[in-house]
């Protein structure tokens, strides 16, 4: 049975005081909490000692992204290595605002998932479409081009291990929410194509999860979907008190 993940990505949120002091708070507001998996994702500066603060806790630690290369004259860059080293377990690839802002690309995001798993690090892929693809009716065409090239060439092991995050992007930040039965829709659809790339047994244990403001007023209705194995969370998880109650909906 797949465990499902509670995903906290904390983005250009937090000084390392403050990290530190949300987690120390989590640590103990959910220390009981052995269902779900939990995971936090803080800011590069502050990995180290949000690692030293959980460390021996049911939180696991993830950076918010990676580069493809292990080590060389790339300034300013961190190697999948580097994030292994400061106590990292996940990365999150292809974040709609990498994606956006920095021009991240399907092929890209392929190279850096594949370079997450040479570091024995688990990637988060993220996909999701624009508002205006969707007003145009071409959702489930970008979401399958999207999954073909930016999950494509894995291991059969990767395949299950790998963890995919729908997250459409006129929903994350904005207030506004994508319909229970919409995520659901998309998270069957990725599955479906999945299962063509990867076989069955990879569809059924690969864990999707949803991201587009995720909160404490919505996650219920969220929850009654099969198809959803967790959600990666934005703004919700800058607060102890409303991340705690989105991991203790699980309990």
């Amino acid at each position: 049975m797949k465990k499902p993940l509670m995903a906290g990505n904390w983005k250009m949120n937090k000084t390392v005081s403050e990290a530190v002091g949300l987690v120390k708070t989590l640590k103990n507001a959910v220390s009981d909490v052995m269902n779900i998996e939990i995971l936090v994702c803080p800011a590069f500066t502050a990995l180290y000692a949000v690692n030293n603060e959980i460390r021996g806790s049911n939180i696991n630690l993830g950076a918010q992204n990676l580069f493809l290369e292990p080590k060389g004259a790339f300034t300013g860059e961190i190697s999948p290595m580097m994030i292994k080293d400061i106590g990292c377990s996940y990365a999150i690839i292809g974040h709609s605002e990498r994606r956006q802002y920095f021009f991240e690309t399907n092929e890209l995001v392929n190279k850096k998932a594949k370079a997450a798993f040479v570091a024995t690090l688990v990637p988060i892929v993220c996909i999701g479409e624009t508002l205006k693809e969707r007003e145009d009716n071409v959702t489930f065409k970008v979401i399958e081009k999207q999954i073909r090239e930016s999950l494509s060439g894995f291991t059969l092991e990767q395949s299950c291990s790998v963890v995919i995050a729908y997250e459409p992007v006129w929903a994350i930040g904005t207030g506004k929410n994508a319909y229970p039965e919409q995520v659901q829709e998309i998270h069957c659809f990725i599955r479906k194509i999945y299962e063509q790339m990867y076989g069955k047994n990879a569809a059924d244990k690969v864990r999707v999860l949803y991201g587009g403001s995720v909160n404490p007023r919505n996650v219920s209705d969220l929850m009654k979907k099969p198809d959803i194995d967790g959600y990666l969370v934005g703004g919700a998880s800058l607060e102890a008190e409303s991340f705690t109650k989105l991991i203790r909906y699980f309990k």
